[in-house]
């Protein structure tokens, strides 16, 4: 169909034409004092995630797009919420974050390339801060005597470029600033983005931005950002990225796209502000949360929704024969233990599930009549859907089911206590949920937790960075494994956004490309027609 112009969009939603802000003809930003809080617990958020994907995916951001739709062609008003795509995964080996066949979000090469700026806002913020830290290292009287050597502040770009990893800054000589050792993050994995997504308002991104932690002075006092006074300016650059963009789902359904932090290295789920104009407007939110249940729902559920008071009413939990296959080696039933695995770390929040099997292509009829007496044995709801090929159509019987699961009462509660040690959460993530036997810290590890409770962090919540490849922290790890040891190996930590970061296993914050990248593919025509972003 043919589509609307974003104040239609718009109009539909809720909003009405004065308000949108277009960003051309089918792109729009929605100030946020459009948000009724008053609205927000009363309709049904609904988040879909998955057992532990294929390296290219399992369809999480197609099927909630159908899902939306199918809602939609039901006579309920819903709103798809979903994540902003990174070019790293674009032009690497994911592809982008629209959809794709009969359910995408529209523009969706506009959307996959650049969108609204907010990635580059980010990029900049927190770039800018980078430059102030140096320069006031260099010039600014060092009122605060803050030892370069301590200084974890790193810089951040959207794309992947494994030989940024770890550099060297300041050379030049005496014009060339402070030689520090560094690095670079991917931008969906720096504490601005991570910030930006968990903020409440503008106001609270600013707060937020000030606790940012810089360094330690020579005799050992941590400096933060509003230490500096730098939270103004960098703050200033994110004016417009806070706002939520308004787009258009492939039958013209509203859809939200806003933030993008990687649920395998950051929380994975879109921005806070955007699930809360979603949920101020329609009584049936969708969204996603990155890779599988064990990373991106476990991060919404505990630090997300914590967080932000949101209460989730279903889990949509997605699998395909594909995926059982993989982590199965061929055996439908051992890949199977995955996704059971998954569904009971779901219960475990207390909310109803779902779960659903994504067809791609036709599938052998044998495979899915035993996949269908596996979810019956184990007493698990279950649909066929088929976002792609038949968008809207192919997604109504598990819309139906969504429905009514919404109407069912549930008791929705994080799974461990704040107050717990460090370690205990580091130890119930890794035994609880990964199903490891025991968790095992570096030197280096040791002495950043020991670091991170002197500095009164040890309360925040858990943001695991590890492979969304396996249960474990080894991606070769597949199925359902147990009796394996959970390596943390060091440490990082988001003091503004509120959660620390064990690193796991060998995962980067900073991607790289393959041996045969997505990008090769990638075209434009002299009539500036983009091909090959998928």
């Amino acid at each position: 169909m043919k589509p609307k112009k974003i104040t239609a969009v718009a109009k539909e939603f809720g909003l009405s034409s004065d308000v949108i802000e277009p960003y051309g003809h089918h792109k729009g930003k929605v100030p946020l004092s459009q948000i009724k809080q008053d609205k927000i617990n009363k309709n049904h958020l609904i988040l879909v995630s998955s057992m532990s994907p294929t390296p290219e995916g399992i369809g999480k951001t197609t099927l909630s797009i159908g899902l939306c739709d199918a809602i939609c062609s039901l006579g309920e008003k819903s709103t798809v919420v979903i994540r902003e795509p990174s070019l790293g995964p674009i032009f690497g080996k994911k592809g982008g974050a629209t959809g794709g066949g009969e359910s995408t979000v529209f523009p969706s090469e506009d959307i996959n390339l650049h969108f609204n700026g907010d990635f580059a806002a980010v990029e900049k913020a927190n770039n800018l801060l980078s430059a102030l830290i140096d320069n006031y290292l260099r010039f600014q009287g060092q009122s605060y005597q803050i030892d370069p050597k301590t200084v974890v502040w790193k810089r951040v770009m959207d794309m992947n470029d494994r030989s940024l990893r770890k550099i060297i800054t300041g050379l030049g000589g005496q014009n060339g600033g402070v030689p520090m050792e560094s690095g670079f993050n991917i931008t969906a994995a720096s504490e601005i983005m991570a910030i930006l997504c968990i903020s409440n308002s503008l106001a609270d991104l600013k707060k937020r931005i000030g606790h940012i932690f810089v360094g330690w002075t020579y005799d050992k006092r941590p400096v933060y950002v509003k230490d500096l006074g730098f939270e103004g300016p960098v703050t200033a650059l994110l004016k417009e990225a806070i706002k939520p963009n308004l787009v258009q789902t492939s039958l013209g359904n509203p859809a939200i796209i806003h933030g993008g932090p990687f649920a395998n290295i950051a929380t994975g789920t879109n921005t806070v502000l955007a699930t809360k104009l979603g949920l101020s407007y329609s009584k049936y939110v969708v969204t996603e949360a990155g890779f599988g249940a064990e990373l991106g729902a476990e991060k919404f559920f505990n630090i997300i929704c914590r967080q932000a008071e949101l209460s989730p009413s279903l889990v949509v939990l997605l699998f395909s024969i594909k995926s059982l296959e993989y982590h199965g080696d061929g055996d439908l039933k051992k890949g199977f233990n995955n996704l059971k695995r998954h569904y009971h770390n779901c219960k475990k929040f207390g909310v109803s599930i779902i779960t659903a099997l994504n067809l791609w292509e036709k599938e052998d009829q044998q495979k899915l009549k035993e996949v269908a007496e596996l979810c019956e044995k184990e007493g698990m709801p279950y649909s066929i859907c088929s976002p792609f090929n038949q968008g809207a159509k192919g997604v109504e019987d598990l819309a139906k089911m969504v429905i009514k699961g919404c109407e069912q009462k549930n008791k929705f509660h994080p799974t461990y206590e704040l107050s717990l040690p460090l370690v205990d959460k580091i130890k119930h993530l890794a035994q609880d949920f990964y199903g490891a036997s025991r968790v095992k810290f570096s030197s280096k590890a040791l002495a950043e937790m020991k670091e991170i409770e002197g500095l009164g962090m040890s309360k925040f919540p858990i943001c695991m960075a590890k492979t969304p490849l396996s249960l474990s922290d080894n991606p070769q790890l597949r199925g359902c494994p147990t009796e394996f040891d959970f390596l943390i190996r060091d440490f990082e930590f988001s003091s503004g956004a509120e959660f620390i970061i064990p690193m796991a296993g060998d995962v980067m914050r900073m991607p790289a490309f393959g041996r045969s990248p997505s990008a090769l593919r990638i075209d434009i025509d002299d009539k500036g027609n983009i091909s090959g972003v998928l």
